[in-house]
């Protein structure tokens, strides 16, 4: 038996051969790394890979591509796989081929993808689920679903099981940019060997709701109904944003009482409006600049059962903000922290943002002040935004004051410090407005200056009658 002192030093050995051998790997990475992602052409690459010697295995292969996929061409990474298939020591599997499948579609290189599948059809290599759902997401986002189609007629030829799973990936790819006709028309022919679950109910709604197509979508919704399914929120979301969406265009005084008798119709089946659903209308009527229907829904909101979230009050108090209500808006924001809610960095830049371009920095500085409270480390972009527009509107003093806030806390500032230079800045004077006498005098004067023009013009025209007459 070995003696305790040698047992320990044969672990230190080992132990420092291992380290040994992953500093070596880690360097044989970080060198293929340099070539692949260095300039010239892929034979130039090629070249350089063949002189470095490397010998890379399968699963420095697929660190390789990692580590390279947001720096290089598709292209590059493509023929560096394709010499690895050549060079590795050890044969690269399905495995493989799928994750570099799975980049390209990410990358949207379709002819990289389509070289892919032409060797993986050729060496009858097995393509999984997860690698099927980025191949048709990729072209149909693309406008190639024709092609997405036809690859699931002969799935079989990927060596991808043609089952539920695969047939619903298609279905939702489809449905996500809009062909809900070309998806139902997948569904129809498919429905007897895979059946309509929930999942492909929702996606075929979704669709027809991208559409604008009212119509269609409540048509899948009662086939679902008789089908004995229960819909559920998603469907009724997406259905509600695509009435509020057509009202918006076409009448915006019937959104809220078509929004209201689809609540309605979703808490007759058992399914409650949540926050959610509530915003995608308040949304529409922010659109639309209806105050007073967006304020009447945010109060009536709790005795309906439903909390409102921080962008409720977010789409209530911008819609006020741009129309003038600032006081409104502010306890209306005062109501929501005393309901204890935390708002996003998305509440205080947009609100600051509103508030600055509607001329109100007084009450922008407020909004401001409540965000360095609350999340003191995100407020770098709002120095920049509210220093421009102090001096600008002439407040050098107060932009001055933010300027040593700012470099005190740390922050890196974007706008140039000649803003605080009243002789380099121009100042941007508020436009009054005109009373009752001035706008007379205006109109008076815009009435002259027609009359002379019309003068002229008639002057003009005899004389070239007369031009044309002494011709003859």
């Amino acid at each position: 038996m070995l003696k305790p002192t040698r047992i320990h030093l044969v672990r230190q050995l080992s132990q420092s051969f291992s380290q040994l051998v992953s500093f070596c790997t880690s360097l044989g990475i970080e060198k293929v790394c340099q070539i692949v992602s260095g300039v010239g052409s892929l034979e130039d690459l090629e070249a350089s890979l063949n002189q470095s010697g490397v010998q890379v295995t399968k699963d420095q292969v697929t660190q390789v591509v990692y580590s390279c996929k947001d720096q290089v061409h598709p292209r590059r990474l493509l023929r560096f796989f394709m010499w690895s298939r050549q060079k590795s020591s050890s044969d690269l599997g399905d495995v493989e081929f799928n994750f570099l499948i799975r980049i390209f579609a990410e990358k949207g290189d379709l002819t990289a993808i389509e070289i892919l599948l032409h060797d993986l059809k050729k060496e009858r290599r097995k393509m999984d689920v997860e690698t099927w759902g980025c191949l048709v997401d990729t072209l149909v986002r693309f406008g190639k679903e024709d092609d997405a189609v036809g690859l699931f007629k002969n799935i079989e030829s990927l060596n991808c099981p043609r089952d539920k799973g695969s047939f619903t990936k298609l279905v939702h790819a489809l449905c996500q940019q809009g062909h809900a006709k070309k998806a139902e028309q997948v569904v129809w022919r498919s429905k007897n060997m895979f059946g309509m679950g929930p999942t492909i109910y929702t996606c075929l709604v979704h669709g027809w709701c991208l559409n604008g197509n009212v119509k269609e979508a409540k048509r899948v919704l009662n086939e679902m109904r008789n089908e004995s399914i229960a819909p559920g929120i998603l469907i009724y979301n997406d259905l509600l944003r695509c009435i509020c969406e057509k009202n918006v265009k076409c009448n915006p005084s019937a959104l809220v009482q078509d929004a209201n008798d689809l609540m309605m119709e979703m808490r007759s089946s058992g399914v409650f409006p949540s926050s959610v659903s509530f915003n995608i209308l308040l949304s529409c009527l922010s659109r639309v600049r209806r105050v007073k229907e967006a304020c009447h829904i945010l109060l009536s909101m709790k005795s309906l059962g439903c909390a409102p979230d921080w962008m409720t009050y977010f789409l209530v108090v911008r819609l006020l903000y741009l129309t003038g209500r600032i006081v409104r808006g502010n306890r209306i924001v005062d109501e929501m922290f005393n309901d204890g809610l935390v708002p996003s960095l998305r509440f205080y830049h947009d609100l600051i943002g509103v508030l600055c371009g509607v001329d109100q920095v007084g009450h922008a500085l407020a909004m401001f002040a409540r965000m360095k409270r609350n999340c003191p480390q995100e407020c770098g972009p709002m120095y920049d935004l509210l220093i421009e527009k102090l001096c600008r509107s002439g407040e050098f003093e107060k932009g001055k004051q933010l300027w040593d806030e700012a470099v005190e806390a740390g922050f890196i500032l974007q706008c140039s410090a000649n803003l605080l230079n009243p002789m380099r800045t121009r100042v941007f004077k508020p436009i009054r407005k005109l009373t009752k006498m001035e706008l007379e005098e205006c109109r008076s004067v815009l009435n002259a200056i027609t009359k002379e023009d019309e003068i002229a013009t008639r002057k003009k025209r005899k004389k070239q009658r007369k031009g044309s007459r002494l011709r003859r």
